[in-house]
């Protein structure tokens, strides 16, 4: 199975330089979608619900305190399925295109994120789940 960091590689390469919270919101979106159209998660590891949205906890420490990011060195983009790809693609083909800030919103206004921050004030550190069946769930829906 491919990591975070596979993933994060070939979107890096697809798309190029990108907000490190761009970055984590298409991957994000990349592993729902995933679930929806392939019917198994891209990557292992989990999905936090921060204040700011979904966050790769692992993703996030590899590019603290960055605000552009232009690689991943830790991925390996020959590790994705063609169908993988074909996902990471269409995710990329839709949503892309917005900023950074129009992903976070997205996200904020759809019910896995909002889910897992139940009970948390806006703006509130929180490190809750958003769980596989959640996103499948939500965005087979759409």
């Amino acid at each position: 199975m491919a990591s975070v960091h596979d993933v994060a590689a070939y979107i890096l390469k697809k798309r190029g330089s990108m907000t490190a919270m761009k970055l984590q919101k298409l991957v994000y979106y990349s592993q729902a979608w995933g679930l929806v159209w392939d019917e198994e998660p891209l990557f292992d590891e989990s999905i936090e619900a921060w204040a700011n949205g979904p966050v790769v906890r692992d993703l996030y420490e590899l590019y603290r305190g960055q605000f552009r990011v232009t690689e991943n060195t830790r991925g390996e983009d020959s590790t994705l399925s063609q169908e993988q790809r074909e996902t990471v693609k269409a995710v990329l083909d839709f949503y892309g295109k917005l900023s950074s800030q129009q992903l976070s919103d997205m996200t904020h206004r759809e019910d896995p994120w909002r889910l897992a921050r139940r009970g948390l004030e806006p703006g509130e550190r929180g490190n809750r789940e958003i769980t596989h069946e959640s996103m499948a769930e939500y965005y087979s829906s759409l």
